[in-house]
């Protein structure tokens, strides 16, 4: 080794110990009769003095020119810090390594910035000189808590007798939901590999092996258009059990989530984490992801729409559709109009037609611009319903099922937002279950599955594959941390009967069944476990539990919203001979 310590070791107890440490130069104050340098590598830093009487002028002078960033070796002695000089914001602030002279192992061009400047430079240069980025602290203790959050997961599987298993990575294009990575053969000529959506149809396998409970940290890709907390490629802690139900594997991870918060962060998480259905998260909060960190639940109005004379609320009830509201506590004198006004052009991105709202007065009367369409009594019984106090504001939708639930569950997190009413440090995690089984594709109409066409349907639900599959509920549970979704799983078919129906609901022929999934097929008839998992997103995780919004801050090497490297400038052109070895040819015309 280079280096007898390194730079967040050394403390009081080392004085007088001759050291040798190597690592970056992270700041240089030259002084005149002296430099001080504080040296920094993943541990810590260092304060490094070349100065008299150890260093004569002509070393002084020599370490002055040092650039910063270059990378340096140190010998020298360690010694107190000067009286006052103490620093407490840093673990080896009471000492200091006098030295010499230092040697340069590499010294550092002009940088485009440094790891320590205040203002960070825009994203795309980040992500273009990465290797400098990551030497930010706050992108290295990121790496840190998704290495320990790892790790945490590893040992309480293994804990529990899991078994781990690598699956493929080149494997058969699926149906999954997303578009595939496709990898084309040489020695088959025509023929593609996928790069795996979920190593779903191979543990699946590995239950019918007598695997019975099997983990894996896996990496996935889809091809799917991308956002802050999605990348195409992304990592998942991935696992399967034999003769279980949903509540054993939700009981199971709601022990992985306990331990991982009290032993990561800390935190004490109250177990059982709650559930609720589908149905009430979008009838409550309008997604299936809801942040239960503050209240502002959704409530239904439709029943006075339908008796008011307020023609936007009487048609939209009429019609079918729904009137549902919100109450921000106390926001009433928080929003002006023109603020209420930003709010309805909000809600318009969802679909919506505009923004109805009511200021509650302080005699406890509603005041709106359209309440003359409304009489006393119907406005009694809007506030009434949504619980409303003086001082608070009331904003309704009206519109279809679908638009009122995003339209509110948007402007719901916004104000939540906006008027802080949770702790950004808070941790909530919850369940939600009974998903449905079948959702319509709006293209085709046609049935699609809303989680996999491997989900089993709550068995109360089997005869409902037959009269009403729409109504058909899912063996499906979803862990959802601080409003985002963090992990899902299902309960799986196991039998060919019921395998067959669902194929037949989505419009999957016999035929297509078992070219597309006839190895999982034939593996089913020899004797399959009913078994069951669930996929946690290990990058989502580390977001969430770090307070992050951006999933890049969390993954060493992301790509970017248009599925980039830009350091690798991934992805990029190949030879011809490449092409021509795996039997491709290159429709796109090259840029003039």
């Amino acid at each position: 080794m280079l280096r007898t310590h390194n730079c967040g070791e050394l403390r009081k107890e080392h004085v007088g110990t001759e050291v040798t440490l190597c690592g970056w130069v992270e700041n240089k104050r030259d002084h005149g009769g002296a430099v001080f340098i504080d040296l920094r590598d993943r541990y810590g830093l260092t304060q490094v003095v070349i100065g008299p009487p150890e260093a004569d002028q002509a070393q002084i002078d020599a370490a002055g020119h040092v650039p910063a960033e270059s990378v340096i070796l140190v010998r020298g002695k360690v010694a107190d810090r000067l009286e006052g000089k103490t620093n407490d914001k840093l673990a080896t602030g009471a000492i200091e390594v006098r030295c010499p002279e230092l040697e340069i192992l590499n010294a550092c061009q002009t940088p485009p910035f440094t790891p320590g400047q205040a203002d960070l430079p825009g994203e795309d240069l980040r992500l273009k000189y990465r290797f400098l980025d990551l030497r930010r602290p706050e992108m290295l203790r990121a790496m840190v808590l998704r290495s320990t959050i790892i790790k945490e997961m590893r040992d309480y599987f293994a804990e529990h007798d899991f078994i781990d298993v690598e699956t493929p990575i080149l494997g058969r294009s699926t149906p999954e939901g997303a578009r595939d990575y496709l990898v084309p053969s040489r020695v088959h000529p025509g023929s593609f590999y996928a790069l795996p959506q979920s190593p779903q149809l191979y543990k699946q396998i590995l239950m019918v092996a007598g695997f019975d409970r099997y983990v894996q940290v896996a990496k996935c890709f889809r091809d799917e258009d991308l956002r802050a907390d999605r990348q195409p490629e992304f990592t998942q802690l991935d696992l399967e059990m034999s003769f279980v139900d949903a509540d054993d594997i939700m009981g199971l991870i709601d022990g992985l989530v306990a331990q991982t918060a009290k032993n990561v962060l800390g935190k004490e998480v109250k177990l059982p984490l709650p559930r609720m259905t589908y149905d009430e998260a979008m009838r409550r909060f309008g997604h299936d992801a809801p942040d239960l960190r503050f209240g502002m639940e959704i409530v239904d109005v439709t029943s006075v729409a339908k008796k008011t004379e307020f023609r936007v609320f009487r048609a939209t009830a009429d019609a079918g559709n729904f009137v549902r509201g919100i109450r921000a506590e106390g926001a009433a004198e928080k929003y002006s109009r023109r603020q209420i006004d930003e709010l309805t052009e909000f809600v318009k991105d969802f679909g919506a037609k505009g923004l109805a709202w009511f200021r509650v007065e302080e005699d406890g009367s509603l005041w709106s611009p359209v309440a003359k369409n409304f009489d006393a009594e119907h406005l009694a019984e809007i506030k009434s319903l949504m619980a409303g106090e003086p001082g608070d504001l009331l904003m309704f939708l009206a519109d279809s099922w679908e638009v009122t639930c995003k339209g509110l569950y948007a402007l719901r997190k916004r104000l939540g937002a906006e008027l802080k009413l949770y702790d950004a440090d808070q941790l909530h995690c919850s369940w939600v279950t009974e998903f449905p089984m079948f959702e319509r594709d709006e293209e085709s109409g046609r049935w699609v599955a809303m989680h996999h066409p491997f989900t089993a349907p709550l068995k109360s639900d089997l005869e409902k594959l037959d009269s009403d599959p729409q109504a058909c509920r899912a063996q499906a549970y979803d862990l959802v941390i601080n409003g985002s979704e963090a992990g899902g799983g299902t309960i799986r078919i196991h039998d060919q009967k019921t395998q067959s129906k669902v194929f037949e609901l989505l419009g999957i022929d016999e035929a297509t069944a078992e070219d597309r999934f006839g190895f999982l097929l034939n593996a089913l008839r020899f004797g399959a476990p009913p078994h069951g998992g669930i996929a946690l997103g290990v990058d989502r995780w580390v977001m969430l539990l770090a307070g992050l919004e951006n999933i890049r801050e969390v993954i060493a090497f992301p790509k970017t919203q248009k599925a980039s490297d830009l350091m690798t400038e991934a992805p990029g052109a190949v030879d011809q001979d490449q092409l021509t070895e795996l039997h491709l040819r290159s429709l796109a015309k090259k840029a003039e």
